[in-house]
């Protein structure tokens, strides 16, 4: 199979542990028989300092004709006094609006082997496994009327919480059927006490899940689903919520199973959908080495899953990182007292190792 995907490596760690990703694809596409086109572009404050946008129309373009999308972060100190328009983050919103991105989907799963390095007793996260299925492209980072008005000293800022019921309805089927093929659970996450958009959220979800008898529908308020998130993380199965809520409760998730450098996602719904870990582009230890790429990687098993329908190799993928993480590997973010932690390129070259091996006992058994 021909795989045909765009790289936008971005600011700070993003380029470090993007080529471990593809490291990884590489290893995927030798022990599979798949041919690899990589296009690589500039995008956030990379692009920004090369051609003046965050989202370039050559990278925009390039995007839109390939088969999938790999993101590593965009965004970084040295771009906090751009113009609002310019900040590489409104690239990256741009680029999920024009792919017609409007469904995230960010796991959140416990490895065995980290269960020591979440906050949480083992016996609290053991066994976590949670897929978030975030609305990408409404409420209040897309709504109008956003600005700042006023005078110096007596400023108002205004920022919109905007859904309509097509937005709503759409984003709830993917978590609906996501859940059919999981344990069957959706936790719609909202604000229905305080927020009309939220009332209006809660109804519609209301009325998808009467098209499936099969999953089991609870709602929940935000602050109460943040609560339960950290005391009985094993509860949850699909957590569908909107924009703003999901961005804050996918990262409290990666704190729970371990470290936010463990989380990969897919954004879907469009024709071309983009995948990416969800850590940031961390400008404190971009170029040090220390990176965890077990995000990115991770992220590159939905990719097969998700654009190419390669569940084996997805499968292997992820195999792979558990048996990495088995072995006692540590990145810095992940490495305890007494342990030593492995660099950013080490820890993607065992998995791309462990690919190959795992594929090699597959075929002699």
């Amino acid at each position: 199979m021909q795989l045909k995907i765009a790289i936008l490596a971005g600011d700070g760690i993003g380029p470090e542990v993007t080529n471990e990703a593809v490291r990884v694809l590489e290893s995927v596409a030798a022990t599979f028989g798949h041919e690899l086109t990589l296009h690589k572009k500039d995008v956030g404050g990379a692009a920004l300092t090369s051609s003046g946008d965050p989202l370039p129309q050559e990278t925009l373009q390039t995007c839109l004709a390939s088969g999938a999308v790999l993101l590593g972060a965009v965004g970084g100190p040295a771009f906090d006094n751009v113009s609002k328009d310019l900040r590489p983050e409104r690239g990256l919103l741009r680029l999920r609006k024009e792919l017609g991105a409007f469904a995230n989907l960010r796991p959140a799963v416990c490895f065995p082997a980290l269960e020591d390095c979440s906050p949480l007793r083992p016996e609290v996260v053991r066994g976590t496994d949670i897929l978030i299925v975030r609305e990408l492209l409404g409420g209040v980072y897309f709504g109008e009327p956003r600005r700042t008005e006023g005078a110096p000293g007596n400023r108002v800022a205004i920022d919109t919480m905007r859904y309509s019921e097509p937005e709503i309805e759409r984003i709830a089927r993917v978590g609906f059927e996501m859940a059919k093929s999981r344990k069957r659970k959706v936790t719609s996450v909202d604000k229905a006490n305080v927020l009309d958009s939220s009332r209006l959220w809660r109804e519609v979800v209301t009325r998808v899940a009467r098209e499936y008898p099969e999953v089991r529908l609870r709602h929940t308020y935000v602050d109460s689903a943040a609560m339960a998130l950290v005391s009985h993380p094993t509860d949850f199965d699909v957590l569908l919520t909107e924009n703003m809520f999901g961005d804050i409760l996918s990262d409290q998730a990666g704190a729970i199973v371990g470290s936010i450098g463990v989380l990969g996602s897919a954004s879907i719904g469009g024709p071309v959908a983009l995948y990416e870990p969800i850590h940031g582009s961390a400008p404190d230890i971009a170029g040090k080495g220390i990176a965890n790429p077990l995000g990115a990687i991770l992220s590159i098993a939905m990719m097969l899953r998700h654009s190419f329908q390669l569940n084996v190799e997805a499968d292997f993928v992820e195999s792979a990182v558990g048996a990495v993480l088995d072995a006692g590997n540590r990145t810095r973010d992940l490495a305890k007292a007494g342990q030593t932690a492995i660099s950013t390129s080490e820890m993607g070259r065992k998995v791309a190792v462990a690919v190959k091996e795992n594929a090699r006992r597959k075929v002699a058994s």
